[in-house]
This record gives structure tokens, C-alpha cells and sequence, in this order.
């Protein structure tokens, strides 16, 4: 099945695909809303869409390119305080399913340390998500910086 990336950097658009995306779209690319575009794009929609930025229209707009019947969009990005997310009701009677996850469902104690064995014994790839590296306090400011760029997937911090 095809791996449909939303993407407002193109920079980003060739890590996406060597990661498994088979298109990226930039909705600043077009002229009509994003889900127009991407549920035209699939005739009914996307089995699975996630919100990992915290916008509220961004997660209007996966709920609304999930797949009528069966799709399911979850939202990931923490939006700012105070803020809320509407849509019309039909985009849910019709089986759309809408969930939320905080650390990616994980229980801290018991799930995550299978996750770091996972990774210290080199069956779970993670590296490939860390594009610079800095050293120090003064490497907050340069971290921030990279992410503000558009050039940094993510940036770790080492003291």
C-alpha cells in the first residue's frame, strides 16, 4: 500500500522516502484543502493518518483524509493551551475512527527498556532520525536553530 507523506518542507521529502513514503505532498502546492487533495488522490481516503504537530487544523485535516468506513487518524502533537478541535460529525457517523497517544501508547516502566535493549543490540534502527549532533549548554541555542531551519529531522544535546 502506498505511504503518503504531508510535508510544507521539501527538504525533508528525501529522508521521508528512504524511510518508506512513496509520496510527499506539500499542501502549500495547492489551492485547495489538503484533504480534498489527498482523499482525490486515493479515491476514498488514507487507512491510517497521524498528527505530529500539534496544529489543530493540521488535525482536522488527517481526520478528514482518513478513509470513510474504516479509517483511522491519531493525534500525536500536543497543541497549545486553551486551544480545540472541531470538525462536522459526519466525518465520524460514516467510520472514521479518532484516537490520541501520549508516548506513543508505551508504558515508561515495563515497554520502554525492551525498546533500549532493542536498540543496544542493533534491532532497532533510530539513528537514521538523528541528523546533528551538538555539545554542551551552548548547544541548546544550535539545536533549537537546526530545528527552526527546515535542515534538521532531529538534533540530541550531549553534556
Amino acid at each position: 500500500m502506498p505511504a503518503q507523506l504531508m510535508l510544507r518542507n521539501p527538504k525533508k521529502f528525501e529522508i521521508a522516502k528512504e524511510l518508506g513514503a512513496t509520496d510527499c505532498v506539500n499542501p502549500k502546492d495547492h489551492d485547495k484543502p489538503i484533504q480534498q487533495v489527498l482523499v482525490g488522490m486515493t479515491k476514498w481516503g488514507i487507512d491510517y493518518t497521524f498528527d505530529c504537530t500539534g496544529n489543530t487544523e493540521v488535525m482536522r485535516a488527517a481526520l478528514e483524509s482518513a478513509h470513510r468506513g474504516w479509517g483511522e487518524s491519531c493525534v500525536i502533537g500536543v497543541a497549545a493551551a486553551g486551544k480545540e478541535i472541531s470538525t462536522r460529525p459526519f466525518q465520524l457517523v460514516t467510520g472514521r475512527k479518532w484516537t490520541g497517544t501520549a508516548f506513543g501508547g508505551f508504558k515508561g516502566r515495563s515497554e520502554v527498556p525492551p525498546l533500549i535493549d532493542a536498540y543496544q543490540e542493533g534491532r532497532l534502527k533510530l539513528d537514521h532520525y538523528i541528523t546533528h549532533r551538538f555539545q554542551g549548554v551552548e548547544g541548546n541555542i544550535k539545536a533549537i536553530e537546526a530545528l527552526h531551519s527546515g535542515e534538521c529531522l532531529r538534533a540530541v544535546v550531549t553534556y
